[in-house]
């Protein structure tokens, strides 16, 4: 079979910013929409311009300063709406407006009650067919590339649904989108849909026909892929699956799955995988919305395994538990994870790939302090593996560093400032250092950094709020790396930028002691290759 293309029209800068609390500045958006771009999606839905200035000033900006997908604005079925689509993306250079209505007969009660919309059912819904005629017309006379879309489609009456198509069709639409704007369907019944439109739809081959599916009972990219199989080849989507309510179908989760199961669609996309999971990790900064560690393709647990049975299988060959290689995504491969399901398999690789070999004599010792310190622990580090193998009991906890001040200076307008004075106990000394970031946090490591004369790689940041009310207090979470060997330090402050600082620092003594005992006992290559000379890298 030849693959066919499947088009990503990507809209986590419309639909995805509807998200409650995930709004965008616009240098955020213009950021994303570069590296959305650099991913080689198709189509790029800016934004809403008619719905506010900020709205009509990403969609230009997007339009003029991002070369490579198409760049869509959203417009209802009305004439301003088209004009201030039309105006924001009058400098681009690839361009589409995307006009829509709804056709449900909820969505014509509801948005369509009062009588000049006509008295009837039938009269509200001759009503809604001349503004899709009027309104495509409008937009076929300032792009070639006009898109509509029936809202409400899934619960749309067929027979109406067909007719509404039809004049779109008629009237020039080029992308006809038929969204599960609710989440209501089904995959069989959004499949059918499709197969329905196709036969009784006139010169339905003409169009691509494409899907839009929400999330409302987890099945939005299952929903999407059925359309796949039906004919669609326009899958509209967003990084992560952020969106109205639960969300969109997820861009990386639609993508992976025509890649790794493209025998059974026979479908291929244009898009570099391998930036999937920065793109996520960038979406996930702008709209401070944390990816799950779950999160299929690209959540910190997605190629990582804990259960001894799975170590064991991973070790022997990748394929056992894994569909796709995490390169493939911008993940690093074989993360094994080792916690209270592990097995010795996983145990002993992950020493030895720490340069620390362990005799036989000294195996079944080693195992059952690590089977006892896991039963404790949520998972195992790095740090604790060396304690074990040292014979010293719990976690290592050499405090090599102290923070005896932090200040911070930020506000509207400000550049972020923090400065710093840390105690080193290897010297008796203390040392004051001051430097800016991108953000409080960002200048508070830069300036521990600086104090510390140290390097490493910041694989994770991640805080959640320890009880409720004013007064709760924040837990911060922080991994550190060198060269693939992972340091972790944890704190908690009612102050969430002293608790970011305090586990920065307990990270750092962490590595620290690790650094001192490497020096000392381990084999300072294995230390240097730690997770093996096939791709192990920081995060």
């Amino acid at each position: 079979m030849v693959a066919d293309q499947v088009l990503i029209f990507e809209t986590t800068l419309r639909d995805g910013e509807q998200a409650p609390g995930a709004s965008m500045n616009i240098g955020e958006k213009i950021r994303i929409a570069h590296q959305l771009a650099k991913l080689k999606v198709d189509i790029i839905e800016a934004g809403f311009p008619v719905s506010s200035p900020a709205q009509f000033e990403a969609v230009q900006r997007i339009a003029q300063e991002v070369d490579g997908p198409v760049v869509a604005a959203l417009a209802r079925t009305v004439e301003a709406d088209i004009d201030a689509a039309a105006e924001a993306l009058l400098t681009g250079k690839k361009t589409r407006i995307h006009t829509f209505v709804g056709t449900s007969d909820i969505h014509l009660a509801a948005k369509f009650s009062d009588d000049r919309y006509g008295r009837t059912l039938g009269d509200k819904r001759e009503f809604v067919l001349e503004m899709v005629d009027r309104a495509v017309r409008q937009a076929c006379t300032i792009t070639e590339d006009v898109e509509f879309s029936a809202e409400d489609a899934g619960r749309t009456g067929i027979d109406f649904l067909v007719n509404v198509i039809d004049v779109a069709i008629q009237a020039g639409a080029t992308t006809i989108n038929i969204p599960d704007t609710t989440g209501y369907c089904i995959p069989r019944e959004y499949a059918a849909l499709f197969k329905t439109v196709r036969e009784r739809c006139k010169n339905i081959d003409q169009v691509v026909l494409s899907v839009h599916c929400h999330d409302d009972l987890g099945l939005a990219v299952a929903n999407s892929l059925a359309g796949v199989l039906a004919g669609a080849r326009q899958v509209e989507c967003t990084i992560n699956g952020i969106g109205e309510r639960a969300g969109n179908a997820s861009l990386e989760e639609i993508v992976m799955a025509l890649h790794v199961r493209s025998q059974l669609f026979g479908t291929k996309t244009g898009i570099e995988t391998q930036l999937l999971t920065s793109t996520s990790k960038m979406v996930s900064t702008a709209t401070g919305f944390s990816v799950p560690p779950n999160k299929a393709v690209v959540g910190s647990n997605a190629f990582s395994h804990e259960a001894g049975i799975h170590q064991h299988g991973v070790l022997k060959s990748r394929e056992t538990y894994e569909i796709m290689r995490a390169e493939d995504v911008g993940q690093a491969p074989e993360a094994i994870r080792l916690g209270r399901h592990s097995g010795r398999h996983g145990l002993f690789s992950r020493l030895g790939k720490l340069g620390i070999l362990v005799g036989a004599e000294r195996k079944e010792q080693v195992y059952q302090e690590f089977v006892s310190l896991a039963d404790r622990k949520k998972e195992v580090f790095d740090e604790d593996l060396i304690a074990l193998a040292q014979g010293k009991k719990g976690d290592v906890t050499t405090a090599h560093y102290r923070l005896n001040h932090l200040s911070v200076n930020c506000g509207t307008g400000r550049v972020p400032r923090a400065e710093v004075l840390l105690y080193h106990s290897s010297s008796d000394t203390s040392c004051r250092k001051t430097a800016e970031g991108d953000g409080p946090v960002a200048a508070i490591y830069k300036a521990i950094d600086m104090a510390a004369g140290s390097r490493h790689g910041l694989v994770s940041y991640a805080i959640r709020s320890v009880g409720e009310g004013k007064d709760a207090m924040g837990e911060v979470t922080v991994l550190i790396s060198e060269h693939g060997t992972l340091f972790r330090g944890i704190a908690r402050h009612t102050d969430v930028l002293q608790a970011s600082a305090n586990a920065y620092v307990q990270a750092l003594n962490q590595l620290e002691a690790f650094r001192a005992s490497s020096g000392e006992e381990f084999v300072s290559d294995g230390i240097m290759q730690s997770f093996g000379s096939d791709g192990g890298q920081d995060q």
